[in-house]
Formats: C-alpha cells, sequence, structure tokens
C-alpha cells in the first residue's frame, strides 16, 4: 500500500493512483475557474466502460451535479469522470443543473460515448454560476494519459495543502487486480456518506450489486469515520468504477476469498484517504485517532468514536496540548450509547488514565507527553463486547476561523 501525503503538492511524487489500474487515462487543466490560477478542471476516462457505483450526501441541500450523477450511475457504466474546482454549483436552480449536463456532454465528446455515461462533480464556492466558456475551452486542453491520475487528483483541490492519492493490490480467481483512489476535502467534513469528492478505480471485474454493498462497507468504515468540523457538504459523492481490464473470471456474491481481498484493497485505500483529509483539515495541526474495543457493538464502537473526534472541547484542548482526558468521556458519553463508566478504561498513546471509574494518578506532564506529537492516539475500551471502531479528526485552532472567515479558492 502506498499513499501520498506530502504537504507540498507540487512537487511531492505521483503516484497517478487512479489511472495504476488497467485501462484508465486522466489528466488536469488550468480552466480560470479559479481566481487563484491553480488547476480546476479535471478529466478521467475508462477504456474499457466501467461498472460503477456511488454514494452520495445526505445533506438536503445537494448540488446540481449530484442530481445528474446519481441518475447516470443508475444506469451501471461510467466511461468519463469530469470535475471542475472553484466553484460548486450549488443553489444555482435550473441553470445550475444545465450547466452541469452540459459538462456531461463535453467529457462526453473526449472520451466518445453517450453523455448518460459520464460523472459530473463540482466542488467549491456555492451560490455562483459556472463560467461555461471557461470549461467549454479547458477540456479540449486537458491532456489525457496513463500518468495523469496525480494531475487529476491536483485539478480537484480547493483548500487542500496536498494531493491525496492511495493504491493498493488485490489477489483474487488467480490474477492480480489494483484498486487505486484520489480525494479532496480539508473543510466542511463530517461523517455523514461521504463527505467530500473521491474517486475509486480497479481493473478487477467486479458484479455490479456487490460493488454498490462493498463500495458502502469501505466507506462506513473510511470516509463515513471522519470529521474536520461538524458540516456535512452539499457536494459529497465517492463513485468507484470497476472495469474488469484485468481480465479473469467476475468477483460475485458467494466468492468468499475474492470478496475479502476486495474488500481489503478497498479499505486501505478509502482508509488511507480518509485519514489524509483528517490530518489535512484546515487549520490543522494534529492527527486524532480515536479507537473505541471492546463494544457490543460495531454501531456502539462507531457512535463513539465519532462522538469524540467532532467534540469542539477536545479539539481544542488538543490543539493546546492539553491531555484533557475527560473530555473524551465526556464526548463518549454523549453518543447515545450506555455503558458502565465503572468498567471503561482510557489511555492517550500508551499512557493509561482512567480505569475503576477514576483515574490513575499520571502526573499531567507524563500525560502531555502523549498528545505532544503531531498524532494523537486514543483508545477506550468498553469491556463490553468484542466489537471495535475507528474514526479520525484534528485539532482545532485559531487558523482554521481565520481561514473560513477569509474563505477564496
Amino acid at each position: 500500500m502506498t499513499s501520498q501525503t506530502s504537504t507540498d503538492s507540487q512537487t511531492a511524487a505521483a503516484l497517478n493512483a487512479v489511472t495504476a489500474p488497467q485501462g484508465y487515462t486522466a489528466g488536469g487543466a488550468t480552466a480560470g475557474i479559479k481566481e487563484s490560477g491553480e488547476p480546476d478542471l479535471a478529466l478521467l476516462i475508462s477504456d474499457p466502460p466501467a461498472t460503477a457505483t456511488a454514494v452520495f450526501t445526505t445533506n438536503q441541500t445537494k448540488a446540481a451535479p449530484l442530481h445528474v450523477s446519481r441518475a447516470h450511475v443508475d444506469g451501471g457504466v461510467i466511461r468519463a469522470v469530469i470535475v471542475n474546482s472553484g466553484n460548486a454549483n450549488c443553489a444555482t436552480g435550473a441553470q445550475g443543473r444545465a450547466d452541469a449536463e452540459e459538462m456531461t456532454r463535453l467529457a462526453a465528446e473526449r472520451a466518445g460515448c453517450p453523455a448518460a455515461q459520464v460523472f459530473v462533480n463540482s466542488t467549491g464556492i456555492i451560490g455562483h454560476y459556472l463560467p461555461m466558456d471557461r470549461i467549454r475551452a479547458g477540456v479540449p486542453a486537458v491532456e489525457l494519459g496513463p500518468d495523469g491520475g496525480s494531475a487529476f487528483a491536483r485539478a480537484i483541490m480547493t483548500t487542500d495543502s496536498s494531493r491525496k492519492e492511495a493504491l493498493a493490490e488485490l489477489q483474487a480467481n488467480g490474477r492480480t487486480y489494483r484498486v487505486g483512489g484520489c480525494c479532496k476535502g480539508a473543510g466542511m467534513i463530517h461523517p455523514n456518506m461521504a463527505t467530500m469528492l473521491a474517486f475509486l478505480t480497479t481493473d478487477a471485474p467486479v458484479e455490479r450489486g456487490l460493488l454498490q454493498d462493498r463500495l458502502q462497507y469501505a466507506t462506513d468504515r473510511s470516509f463515513n469515520m471522519i470529521t474536520v468540523d461538524g458540516d456535512t457538504s452539499t457536494n459529497d459523492s465517492v463513485l468507484l468504477l470497476a472495469n474488469g481490464a484485468g481480465g479473469g473470471d467476475p468477483i460475485e456474491a458467494g466468492d468468499d476469498d475474492a470478496i475479502a481481498a476486495l474488500d481489503a484493497a478497498l479499505a486501505e485505500v478509502c482508509q488511507d484517504l480518509a485519514k489524509q483529509i483528517a490530518a489535512g483539515g484546515e487549520g490543522a495541526t494534529k492527527l486524532i485517532e480515536m479507537s473505541v474495543t471492546g463494544a457490543g457493538s460495531w454501531e456502539d464502537a462507531r457512535d463513539i468514536a465519532r462522538s469524540a473526534v467532532k467534540s469542539v472541547l477536545l479539539k481544542a484542548a488538543l490543539s493546546k496540548g492539553d491531555p484533557n482526558w475527560g473530555r473524551v468521556l465526556m464526548a463518549a458519553g454523549n453518543a447515545g450509547v450506555s455503558f458502565d463508566l465503572d468498567a471503561v478504561r482510557l489511555w492517550l498513546g500508551g499512557t493509561l488514565l482512567f480505569e475503576h471509574g477514576a483515574t490513575t494518578g499520571i502526573p499531567e506532564a507524563e500525560a502531555a507527553e502523549a498528545v505532544a506529537g503531531d498524532t494523537v492516539a486514543i483508545r477506550l475500551d468498553l469491556a463490553a463486547g468484542h466489537e471495535t471502531a475507528t474514526a479520525w479528526g484534528c485539532d482545532l485552532t485559531e487558523e482554521y476561523v481565520r481561514f473560513n472567515a477569509d474563505y477564496v479558492t
């Protein structure tokens, strides 16, 4: 498994993750949508056409591209993906829907496919119409190639400080396949379906119904387990393409070994990308990794872990290196899950700070060492079962407030 986490998005080594599986080409270009002049238009094409599935935000304020893409994904086959950054094309009425549909037609011309086989995404500022003249001129300018995956990942960024890419391999039915992925997201991040834009590709042949199940399973344990600021976005979506270019028999329901291999590869890629988003949150200086063990159900572990990483009080304390473990217990208690506090044990890093209903008496200076680095590992054992879950978040700093008080793309 490899990932790209450098804070310098323009000089970091290119993984080309979404084009690493066979049969994919991609690229990015500067169309002039962003005021910054950074790349802002991306294309991804699969040859052969890919079996496709996606999950979308539960936010009721949905951007126009999501309505178009949902209808196209329902057709089961996607050949091309077009994404613009710098403008969300959200709250733009009938014109926004027409612009999203035109973007699919523009991409379809490049891919040589029907517009109904194009997935469209937008990300950026809400409430502004797309500069369609720039997009029309920009689509032909995108240079497509098998080494264009990192350019695609660069062009979908908004406030991200780096490209976010990950790549894994799997063995199934006597073949070796790849799963590649990239995503964007640094603010307006909270678990409730997707929480950002993510694009996953594989050259494995996978039956579509199974593909949907496996994507939801992977999303629930990765992208739905992160938070930066508690706000779900209007444009969130995760797309998974499986074009079968690697050959072999399709992975189908009942093929337990192949499904397990696919799950493992998807989990590696999705969780790696999810952690990159949390670590790269706007203004963040620390990645928070909250693990809940000994739960009676996975849902209980999930709910407590997510409650902790979204706690503003805990995030603020950790930003200043304060090992305030009481705020972990407070957040756990707000998750709506019943547990016996006297049975709970709590660690910061490898230091046990709470058990048998009370402090273990560790000096604060020693506890502070556990939260001094750029990753804070927290573990809460409920002693109520055997289920576990992990969520990821980041600290809350003054820089987050300054950044979002003067948001530009």
